[in-house]
């Protein structure tokens, strides 16, 4: 509703993307809703922080596949899309994929092995799908922001400033950036 009032065209989808089947509806949603698809931002998370010795196997389960078949599933539709694409078109198409990374990948963040690999896991996904969809055309980056949202308001003891300079207002002008 928000993007429809500012004079932009939007549809929701609801599907779960770590579903083979939703994923593929969700990149078909968009290529039916508006003739085509260019962009593709995977920023599906969730958080099932628990110390190692603790963590259930659910726990490290959901992570993994919100965030990890979460990112691969939406991305290979897209990038056999793209592909299609480009074989029609005789050449590269113009489209980027979008990923979105951790500190928590990077740097690690106790109590959260869950999280921490598949971020990790995201990073080395990114950096492969590049050098492989290169050659039809399609950039794929990653940000890794570090941001007070709900997901992250539990970590710590977040500051007035800390949650104005960590705002989630400052993450979307970046993967905007990137398209």
């Amino acid at each position: 509703d928000a993007i429809r009032a500012m004079g932009g065209s939007a549809v929701a989808n609801g599907d779960d993307i770590s579903s083979w089947e939703g994923a593929q509806r969700l990149i078909n949603t968009a290529v039916e809703s508006f003739g085509d698809l260019h962009v593709l931002i995977n920023n599906a998370g969730i958080l099932r922080d628990r110390m190692l010795v603790n963590m259930t196997e659910d726990e490290w389960d959901a992570v993994i596949k919100v965030h990890l078949k979460g990112t691969f599933a939406p991305a290979r539709h897209a990038a056999a899309y793209w592909r299609d694409q480009a074989k029609v078109k005789g050449g590269p198409v113009d489209a980027r994929i979008i990923t979105t990374t951790s500190v928590s990948g990077i740097y690690g963040n106790i109590g959260q092995t869950n999280y921490g690999a598949a971020k990790a896991g995201i990073a080395s996904f990114t950096v492969i799908a590049a050098r492989e969809l290169g050659r039809y055309g399609v950039t794929v980056n990653s940000i890794s922001p570090s941001a007070f949202t709900r997901m992250t308001e539990d970590l710590r003891n977040y500051t007035e400033e800390d949650k104005e300079t960590r705002s989630p207002k400052w993450i979307a002008p970046v993967a905007t950036w990137l398209v």
